[in-house]
């Protein structure tokens, strides 16, 4: 499709009555005022930035690389999946390439570090990506088992994988997980937040989730950066894995990385619209119940409810935490 400006010949007076030129020529101070601020140079005059659009595309292809019967192209044939595979994997891998030398090339300029041995760690960070991607399956074959056995409306794990947008937003995480990991955490928080935006679940790419993990319904649902999730939790909707509070530096700046969000051991599950803050630990097998808000560690085989911890003794809570 043309673009509607290829070949204008209309200049910015010709265009009635907004004040175009005008505001074009402010919103470049603003720009160059705002680069002058961060000590951004002006030299680099192609993209610096890793793109949305491309990674888009990068995590729809790798979705059907690794789901191609059920999430690649709908005239695909078995005999063919193969070559499928193979033609786009390593299509979806050279665009990714080059996404990621954007990222590595961003952060060195930041850094006034050397460029020159940018191209060949972006090669290994995507050899190390790519040959992660079997265990990727694998992980995803749990979640989607677990979705289907933890949930009785779904009538076939098909099902689940087309249809859940729980199983579309870890597929996404666990595509951004390994690149977090790798050092391109812009790279895996786009790939992240494109699933973000469609289903509404917000899972930080750098939080550590083992396999069997199930979103049910998800809308609200959020993981932050340093959560541990054990194997086979389950999460309903609105359920928040948060932050406390935020510890802060000499300067007055944020501790980055630190960890303040809760560890989930194995088989717990979490009810709709319940509230987790802080580094605090929920022991294995234990249940939250709906709407909970709770900023202490449990035990293992705790049931905690609204009304259990009504009915806490006095100052429990404030020991606990």
């Amino acid at each position: 499709m043309r673009h509607p400006f290829a070949g204008s010949s209309l200049a910015y007076e010709q265009v009635g009555g907004w004040g175009v030129k005008d505001i074009v020529a402010e919103l470049h101070t603003a720009r160059d005022s705002w680069r002058a601020a961060k000590q951004r140079s002006r030299e680099f005059a192609v993209r610096e930035f890793p793109s949305r659009e491309a990674l888009k595309e990068i995590a729809e292809s790798l979705c059907g690389v690794l789901f191609p019967m059920r999430l690649g192209p709908a005239d695909l044939h078995q005999e063919g999946e193969d070559f499928y595979v193979g033609h786009t994997l390593d299509t979806a891998l050279n665009t990714l390439f080059q996404q990621v030398q954007l990222e590595l090339g961003y952060h060195r300029r930041l850094e006034c570090e050397e460029m020159k041995d940018v191209e060949a760690h972006a090669a290994e960070i995507v050899k190390d990506f790519a040959r992660q991607l079997p265990a990727v399956r694998r992980l995803l074959d749990a979640d989607v088992e677990a979705a289907y056995a933890g949930d009785p409306a779904a009538r076939s794990v098909d099902e689940v994988l087309l249809c859940y947008p729980g199983i579309l937003a870890v597929i996404h995480y666990r595509l951004a997980h390994p690149l977090y990991a790798l050092g391109v955490p812009l790279v895996a928080r786009i790939i992240a937040e494109i699933a973000h935006s469609i289903t509404g679940i917000d899972i930080h790419p750098g939080a550590q989730i083992g396999p069997g993990f199930f979103i049910d319904h998800g809308t609200g649902v959020v993981i932050g950066e340093t959560t541990i999730i054990g194997s086979r939790v389950r999460l309903y909707q609105a359920v928040t894995l948060g932050a406390r509070r935020f510890t802060h530096n000499e300067s007055g700046a944020l501790d980055k990385g630190a960890p303040r969000h809760p560890i989930i051991e194995d088989d717990v599950v979490v009810y709709a619209g319940a509230t987790l803050l802080g580094r605090i630990t929920i022991g294995h097998g234990s249940s939250i119940g709906g709407n909970v808000w709770l900023t202490r560690s449990i035990p293992p085989g705790s049931h905690v409810s609204q009304a259990s911890l009504q009915h806490a003794p006095v100052g429990a809570e404030r020991l606990a935490q």
